[in-house]
């Protein structure tokens, strides 16, 4: 399986999914681990300096000390033998970037791009809110005009986290 022994790089906007269908297809998968990128964010105790729509350099120096990270674990799990999904909101150059900055391979990237509709839906349905003063039709806006296409993008508009994984699978089965 392409998959095995592999990184996977899920990302899309906020309540795209990513955390639920990265979670489902690492318990498919033998020996894997998921990686949260944002778990480095909240990791800052004092001096976080959020994203927002005009962003502070400090805010951007933050988010690339967090991709760093995230590559850096996705790697180290990679070469204990784990097949690794990681996953975070990473729009725009800074896919290409973290694409670069995760050294080892087979990596796969797959953009979750559900309609901002949808996402306004799901978000209304969770128990955290992730939006502040960005609203899902700003981030869908950057995802779509200003993210490169590369990997797997995916409309999860009409799909369960259940179809998105076997999506994700079949594609990469079958890319063989």
């Amino acid at each position: 399986m392409p998959m095995d022994h592999s990184i996977v790089l899920i990302t899309g906007i906020q309540a795209a999914g990513k955390s639920t269908v990265a979670q489902m297809l690492a318990a498919r998968l033998p020996r894997s681990v998921h990686v949260r990128g944002d778990i480095f964010r909240r990791m800052v105790v004092n001096g976080r300096a959020d994203m927002t729509p005009i962003a502070s350099e400090e805010a951007v120096d933050q988010l690339r000390l967090r991709h760093r990270l995230t590559a850096l674990t996705c790697d180290n799990y990679f070469r204990a033998g784990f097949t690794v999904i990681a996953q975070d909101v990473i729009l725009g150059d800074n896919l290409a970037e973290m694409v670069a900055l995760i050294e080892e391979r087979p990596l796969h990237v797959v953009v979750l791009a559900p309609r901002p509709d949808v996402v306004t839906e799901r978000e209304r349905a969770r128990a955290k809110s992730a939006y502040g003063e960005w609203t899902p039709a700003m981030l869908d806006e950057g995802l779509r005009t200003s993210t490169p296409k590369i990997g797997l993008w995916l409309d999860t508009s009409e799909h369960t986290p259940e179809q998105t994984v076997a999506a994700i699978m079949s594609h990469y089965l079958m890319s063989r």
